[in-house]
């Protein structure tokens, strides 16, 4: 490092052109190669009262990680990461690493943080193509349990479990495990093939299995889990796959599509391939609603289908509340954001097909409950965008279908589980819970620290 100044700066990542890859569903961020790798690890300066750990909800060893990437020895980084993470290459590209380790770490007060994030994407997909695997359990306890969701938190707790010595298996509604992930996430975002696919491998490699197409609720209740199917404990990672709507009216016209709806179609069943049995709406005129990642994930998704795309948020852009990466990806593609702008009727031709868009121009107020400055209606400020598709991205909320199919079982106002925060203990004994279930809509990285305290709980009342 003979220059002072390339120390404050983060070794820049590669990127697919934003020309190119708008019209594209490979990934747009394209990693780390080994050299800039260990230039970027050479930044760390490994200091004693690691901040970045505490900054992560699953406490990995970072500065442990990264002196091992720095000595060049990416199989010993692996092991560091994997056992506190289990899908540390998903991780590495979803994380909001800029509020989390990145956003604590002391080389960011003078200068650009470690890109932390980048660093660990990359020791996973090294260990991805080297075949490294994590390492199981010692012996094994002879105890099985349940887990009833295949995403960031049922992944990880089953991991954690696995690890333990526990038999474990999970149970997945849909024809695909991965949950956000497969479903949720864009390919250009997160590879399913490459990436996704490889981390559930891995946590079957600990031990786990998976049986998909089994809904509980109605294929299984977790009564039955308990009493006939021989399980000690029951994990509850069910995630919040109930999309959330405005209540304007003509929210029911054709061309409405939830965010869920839009992205499962194109992610899970693949329709944005010329070969897929699934239909897609290929709109000309594309409205997103709501301001969030999945709102951007929308978007991007709608534009590489050949859309021209309209992001519509009622705040301005300081509130986004998706990533900064993200609505920077989405602006480089050529997104349109039209911010303080709140829709307030969805348009329909005589066949009950989207139009247009009536919406209010709107001012930020004083702030609300959530300490954002409230956005309020301009009077007389009306106006129509054009356009043939409108997707509703406003958050989601757990399914109740578990809820009022288990008996002791408390749930909040949000219809959402209650669980302690330390090991995800529910009301009902024997069953904890986390995640999207418990929170309603957050992060896979949440998720997933809710997914190893529900695993710290399980072990800790069958060791009893």
């Amino acid at each position: 490092m003979e220059d002072n100044m390339d120390v404050l700066k983060k070794v820049p990542v590669r990127e697919q052109d934003a020309k190119v890859r708008a019209t594209n569903f490979e990934e747009v961020c394209l990693g780390y190669n080994k050299e800039e790798a260990m230039e970027e690890a050479a930044r760390c300066i490994n200091c004693k009262n690691a901040q970045c750990i505490k900054g992560c909800p699953v406490s990995i060893n970072i500065p442990g990680f990264i002196e091992k990437v720095k000595e060049g020895d990416i199989e010993a980084a692996y092991q560091v990461i994997s056992e506190a993470s289990a899908l540390p290459a998903v991780c590495g590209r979803v994380c909001p690493q800029e509020s989390q380790c990145e956003g604590k770490c002391i080389r960011g007060i003078k200068g650009e943080p470690i890109s932390i994030g980048k660093l660990e994407r990359y020791v996973a997909d090294w260990a991805g193509e080297n075949n490294i695997k994590p390492e199981g359990a010692k012996e094994k306890k002879g105890k099985k349990v349940a887990v009833i969701g295949s995403g960031p938190a049922g992944l990880t707790c089953a991991g954690d479990l696995a690890k333990m010595g526990y038999e474990v298996t999970i149970f997945e509604a849909l024809h695909e495990p991965g949950g956000v992930l497969v479903y949720g996430i864009p390919e250009f975002r997160l590879p399913k093939e490459a990436v996704v696919k490889k981390e559930i491998e891995n946590v079957k490699s600990l031990g786990v299995t998976i049986e998909t197409n089994v809904i509980v609720g109605k294929s299984v209740t977790i009564d039955e889990l308990l009493t006939e199917e021989g399980f000690s404990a029951v994990f509850i990672g069910s995630g919040a796959g109930l999309p959330k709507f405005m209540g304007i009216p003509g929210e029911n016209a054709n061309g409405v599509f939830s965010a869920n709806e839009y992205l499962t179609r194109s992610n899970l069943m693949k329709a944005f391939r010329e070969d897929s049995e699934t239909p897609i709406m290929r709109g000309k005129k594309v409205a997103v609603v709501g301001g969030g990642n999945v709102a951007m994930d929308a978007a991007r998704t709608a534009l590489r289908l050949g859309a021209e795309v309209h992001i519509v948020y009622r705040r301005s852009e300081e509130e986004l509340p998706a990533r900064v990466e993200e609505v920077h990806h989405a602006k480089q593609e050529g997104i349109i954001f039209d911010l303080l702008t709140n829709p307030v009727e969805i348009l329909e031709d005589e066949n009950n097909w989207v139009c247009g868009m009536k919406c209010v121009k709107m001012e930020l107020g004083e702030p609300d409950a959530s300490g954002r400055r409230r956005p309020v209606e301009i009077p007389g400020s009306e106006f129509v965008i054009d356009c043939d598709t409108v997707i509703m991205s406003l958050g989601t909320s757990p399914n109740p279908l578990i809820s009022s199919t288990t008996e002791g079982l408390d749930t909040n106002k949000w219809k959402c589980i209650v669980a302690d925060e330390e090991f995800g203990k529910t009301s009902k004994e024997g069953v904890y819970a986390g995640g999207d279930a418990v929170t309603g809509a957050a992060t896979v990285i949440l998720a997933m620290g809710a997914g190893k305290a529900g695993a710290k709980g399980i072990d800790e009342y069958l060791s009893k």
